[in-house]
This record gives structure tokens, C-alpha cells and sequence, in this order.
């Protein structure tokens, strides 16, 4: 936003959208580091009133969620607030139905990221395999255009190279895995 028009967006929409926003999401979901002493939150809550509560793309989200993005079903996603960011970019893809997608404080999508609970069945279409959870731990990092597939549990840093398909777990984290399918690629040597 251009100095001026933020500065009226501080001033003057901000203290209206702490009034209404809880009106049209969950309160719970307005806090955090984008929504103390900044203005991306209440952007995010200003532009989700129109798009997602009165055009209707992504209504049932109770949170601030970009009109380029899927989640099948909010009660099944399990996030902190703080990472509210991972929502407002576009492609990304939370198959959720039956299955919990769990994603760890701190961890970053990339846009065109798949999370999905479940598959069709291979021998009729028409049906779903039974879903499993999909975990990822804290401070991880998914790669633009990756999928992680039903069952999939990542430890703690773990980075996702772009484009991989990651059809099984790696729970130790600290780890930089690649490639379809996704095979572990080295260790991570970082610091908390």
C-alpha cells in the first residue's frame, strides 16, 4: 500500500475491522504477529468480507482465506494462528474431508502445495480410501508445487524441494528431502 493510503487504512479501517471482523470469523483467528501493529491481518480481514463471506469463495472458512486456494472441510486443519499467512497465497490444495492436516507453528507453504487425506480408490474411482492424517511438524518448509500425500508425517524442519511428491513419512526432521517420489537428500545442520 502506497504511505497514504496506509496510513488511512491504520486510522481508519482498522479500528471498524476490530469491531466487525469478529462479526464474519472466528476471533481466535484475528491475532497474532500479523494483527499486532500491523496492517497485513486486517488487510487479509478486509479483503476476505467481500471475497469469501459475500461472494462466497471458501464461505465456511472461519478464518481470513485467499480466494485461490481449497480447504475441503476447516474442522479437520489444525494450525496457529501465527501462520495464518500460509492461507493468502494461491494453487494450494487442503484435501481434508475425513482426515486431519495438522501443520506445525512456524512452518511456510508455498503456493501450489497438495495436502491430501485421502485417494480415490484405483479399482473404482468413484470411491475414497479410508483417510490418514497428514502431520507436519514445526518449522518446516513446503516447496512451490509439492504434494504430500494420505499418512504423511514430517518432523521439524524439514524442507520439501519444489515440485516433490512425498508418499512417505520422515519423522526425524532437520532434514532436505526431494523428488518423486521424495527421498531424503541431507541432514540439516541448523540451530534452534
Amino acid at each position: 500500500m502506497p504511505r497514504l493510503s496506509k496510513t488511512l487504512f491504520r486510522s481508519l479501517v482498522i479500528p471498524i475491522l476490530k469491531l466487525i471482523g469478529p462479526i464474519f470469523f472466528d476471533r481466535k483467528y484475528l491475532t497474532g504477529r500479523h494483527f499486532e501493529g500491523q496492517t497485513t491481518g486486517w488487510y487479509w480481514v478486509w479483503r476476505s468480507i467481500f471475497i469469501q463471506k459475500i461472494v462466497g469463495f471458501n464461505r465456511h472458512v472461519p478464518w481470513p482465506v485467499s480466494p485461490l486456494i481449497v480447504i475441503s472441510r476447516w474442522e479437520n486443519l489444525i494450525f496457529d494462528p501465527d501462520d495464518l499467512n500460509n492461507f493468502q497465497t494461491i494453487g494450494c490444495y487442503y484435501q481434508n474431508f475425513s482426515g486431519k492436516i495438522v501443520i506445525g507453528k512456524g512452518t511456510y507453504i508455498a503456493p501450489n502445495v497438495g495436502l491430501i487425506t485421502a485417494n480415490h480408490d484405483p479399482c473404482d474411482l468413484n470411491r475414497h480410501l479410508p483417510a490418514e492424517d497428514v502431520i507436519i511438524g514445526e518449522k518446516c518448509w513446503l516447496g512451490m508445487n509439492s504434494v504430500i500425500l494420505p499418512g504423511v508425517n514430517l518432523g521439524a524442519m524439514t524442507v520439501v524441494g519444489a515440485g516433490s511428491v512425498v508418499t512417505k513419512s520422515f519423522p526425524e526432521g532437520q532434514c532436505l528431502i526431494g523428488g518423486v517420489p521424495a527421498h531424503f537428500i541431507k541432514k540439516l545442520e541448523c540451530s534452534d
